[in-house]
């Protein structure tokens, strides 16, 4: 399901879930966002921040691709900020550390060619 959507609550990623904002499917034809996931706050943790760590993986690889991990307070389209990127056609695995965040998406920007888009996250 890549369009954003929030017409149902997301579902949320506790430490140690993994969830797919892309799953395998077709490169969209335009930036879309993947599905989004909320993340949720513990009593007594402290604010240092969330480790992430979001993989992109290819069917087949792309000539040329653009990602990016989103976060945001509120699941609301306009409120999503770029919080790390990625143009590795290879596909990759990355951490981001101290991401304060209640909501995390995958946004897909662009592609040339490749197919089997599957994007997650790690929380």
């Amino acid at each position: 399901m890549p369009s954003y959507q929030n017409t149902t609550p997301p579902t949320s990623l506790s430490p140690g879930d993994v969830g797919f904002s892309f799953n395998n499917e077709n490169f969209p034809g335009s930036a879309q966002a993947g599905s989004q996931f909320a993340i949720p706050a513990y009593a007594g943790r402290s604010d240092a921040g969330n480790a992430v760590r979001w993989q992109t993986l290819f069917g087949t690889a792309p000539t040329a691709v653009s990602l990016s991990l989103q976060g945001a307070m509120a699941d609301v389209d306009t409120e999503y900020q770029t919080i790390d990127t990625t143009t590795n056609t290879a596909g990759e695995a990355r951490t981001v550390t101290g991401v304060q965040a209640k909501f995390l998406r995958i946004k897909f920007t662009s592609a040339t060619g490749g197919t089997g888009l599957t994007a997650k996250l790690l929380v």
